[in-house]
């Protein structure tokens, strides 16, 4: 029964990670936010990965759309900044 009650406690101290862009069940990616996008764009065009970019995997899929939203619109280089 130790190391059942150790479990526990390490299950208590595991700090879940939020997703920085899922505000109250909503995710706030916008494609003609460009300043947000161009953040999460490496200088040679490609993004950035969920754990460097800080989002979830629906985010991350919402980021891909509105990158390529913004890039067909010419708010954001398709390569090179």
């Amino acid at each position: 029964t130790g190391s059942n009650i150790e479990g526990e406690r390490m299950a208590q101290n595991k700090k879940r990670k939020n997703c920085r862009f899922m505000k109250e069940d909503k995710c706030i990616v916008d494609y003609k936010d460009v300043r947000m996008l161009s953040k999460l764009i490496t200088p040679q065009g490609k993004l950035y990965s969920r754990k460097r970019s800080g989002a979830c995997a629906y985010a991350q899929r919402r980021i891909k759309v509105a990158v390529k939203r913004a890039r067909f619109l010419a708010l954001l280089p398709f390569v090179g900044r």
